[in-house]
């Protein structure tokens, strides 16, 4: 279905039949849409109401541009909107990657409206790239090493061309193969790189508008755009333990995951020291795992629920075994 508010209109997805219940708010990652959400938001049982938002850029959602500059908010402002707008009292929120920056930006901006969090494998706090240690410094006060810049050219144009091939490295099936989950014999692999192919690509939307750096790697945050919105510089969570009331978090991760990790294959500094990228003075690798549990504990009331042989999909790799975790933890929070 589609939602219009003052914001944009958004596309809403929904399993039949389930128009009653406890609402349960799913929201999508990078490079995909709420289509990566179907199974899971079957499987929910009875007295849930499940639905998925695509973002804005992504899916059927409208391609309103990110202003970058104000981190995620664009899109957990939308998120607000959208539960305003169908009057979800007391919403799950479930997050997966990106989306799980998002969750965390509307519990942070309007803690009351949320009944419980679910992340799963969220990009950290801090962002994604430019950062050290677990209290997320800066490397350097323009964020270097994050934004639109780390994106790869390839794989951006591979996108904004609807490849569906797998004859690249880069190409969007490829990266959901070798990133996106740990074992690539996942069902309906078409219908989920059809999905990664609904990115809206350009300067606002994904990657975002590239900065140059007169620092290793040459790249910086810029104001628009995905990556640049989720850069360190632009989105920020330090101050997440001082929200009231405090509903529970359950963070599910992949033990596996080379998206989210404490040494990420899409950090650019962690490539630098395995030396794909030249010229690394030697940036330790953004720790985004212990990151994230940092702010958690900070937090007080979350779980951490680690899927063995499992990448970066919990909830695609292991599907049994995620909806277990996220139904016990709905039915806590009741």
């Amino acid at each position: 279905m589609k939602v219009t508010t003052p914001r944009l209109t958004q596309h809403v997805l929904t399993t039949e039949g389930r128009t009653t219940g406890e609402p349960v708010l799913f929201v999508h990652g990078n490079v995909s849409s709420s289509a990566f959400w179907r199974d899971a938001m079957a499987a929910l049982p009875g007295g849930y109401r499940p639905l998925a938002v695509d973002l804005r850029g992504f899916g059927e959602s409208d391609p309103a541009p990110v202003d970058a500059t104000r981190g995620l908010r664009d899109y957990s402002d939308d998120l607000l909107e959208l539960v305003e707008a169908l009057d979800l009292d007391g919403v799950h929120l479930v997050g997966w990657s990106l989306g799980g920056g998002v969750v965390l930006q509307a519990l942070r901006d309007r803690p009351a409206a949320v009944r419980s969090v679910t992340l799963v494998n969220p990009i950290s706090p801090y962002g994604f790239g430019g950062t050290e240690g677990p209290d997320g410094r800066l490397t350097h006060a323009d964020g270097t090493g994050a934004g639109a810049g780390a994106a790869s050219p390839d794989f951006v144009a591979r996108l904004k061309a609807g490849d569906m091939s797998d004859e690249s490295p880069t190409s969007p099936r490829s990266v959901f193969r070798s990133s996106y989950v740990k074992h690539p014999e996942v069902p309906d692999e078409d219908f989920y790189v059809r999905a990664m192919l609904t990115t809206r690509v350009g300067e606002a939307h994904y990657p975002g508008a590239a900065v140059t750096s007169p620092r290793w790697p040459g790249v910086a945050p810029g104001k628009y755009g995905v990556l640049n919105a989720a850069a360190p510089t632009h989105f920020r969570l330090d101050d997440l333990h001082e929200i009231s009331p405090k509903p529970p978090i359950l963070w599910i991760r992949g033990a596996d995951d080379v998206i989210v990790s404490d040494a990420s294959l899409f950090d650019l500094a962690h490539l630098g020291a395995l030396g794909a990228v030249p010229g690394s003075p030697g940036t330790p690798a953004q720790p985004m795992v212990t990151q994230t549990r940092a702010v958690l504990e900070r937090y007080g009331p979350y779980r951490e629920a680690v899927i063995e042989d499992c990448g970066h999909s919990p909830h695609l790799e292991h599907p049994a075994a995620f909806g277990r975790l996220l139904t016990g933890h709905l039915e806590e929070a009741r």
